[in-house]
């Protein structure tokens, strides 16, 4: 959950793991979300498989995402397993990872916008999370720093914006298209409209040949539940 005090200078994103800035091409955009640590570990999961010296043809890679709760000592997550033969060149195993995210992403925003989760959070389907997830996923297969491209605005114009149009929180957004908030100042009574992806989020298709046996569901819709004591 975004809230008005995570809002950093744009200029300090690459920096940055996490914070909240406003750019002017992709909106509002979670740090946190867009590191794209859990593309990384996706991905080595799937070096790992390809290169493995075992007998076997095929190797499993699972893909979660999740939320931490009650003084941190309750994770909960939703995670998918898929199974995969050998042999699949990086364009493809970037397509799968790209599916993997798109698919357990919503299932998790739907959850954290489910009660009981809901009435202590207004994440679930946030205006800035889904489009922070795909834009991870392509800080590490394409652009590592996409941040020129993007426009990032200054710390108090950011503020502004969130002045002027509410908590981003209060904005869903169930698809991977941005949701734009114009400058309040140079265009005044703007409502927030969406935007659409720059070209180079557009490079990588998720993956649909389930017709094939390269591909194979082990675990279609999973819940974790992880207590710390």
């Amino acid at each position: 959950m975004s809230i008005r005090s995570d809002i950093i200078d744009g200029r300090l994103a690459i920096g940055s793991s996490y914070g909240l800035i406003y750019t002017e091409v992709l909106g509002w955009i979670d740090l946190g979300h867009a590191q794209g640590e859990d593309i990384r570990d996706l991905l080595q999961q799937m070096n790992t498989g390809e290169t493995s010296s075992s007998d076997k043809n095929t190797y499993e890679v699972k893909y979660a995402q999740g939320m931490v709760g009650i003084k941190r000592k309750i994770t909960i997550s939703r995670f998918i397993k898929w199974r995969i033969k050998k042999g699949r060149p990086v364009h493809e195993r970037q397509s799968i990872a790209l599916a993997m995210m798109l698919t357990v992403a919503k299932r998790f925003e739907s959850m954290q916008s489910s009660f009981p989760f809901s009435l202590v959070t207004d994440s679930g389907f946030s205006g800035e999370d889904l489009i922070s997830d795909l834009l991870g996923f392509y800080r590490v297969v394409s652009l590592q720093n996409p941040f020129p491209l993007l426009r990032p605005v200054s710390q108090d114009n950011a503020l502004k914006r969130w002045d002027y149009y509410g908590p981003v929180g209060s904005f869903k957004n169930t698809s991977f298209r941005p949701i734009l908030f114009p400058d309040p100042e140079r265009f005044p009574g703007s409502s927030p409209r969406p935007g659409y992806l720059p070209a180079f989020m557009n490079t990588v298709q998720p993956y649909n040949d389930f017709k094939s046996t390269n591909v194979g569901i082990v675990s279609n819709d999973g819940t974790e539940l992880e207590i710390k004591y």
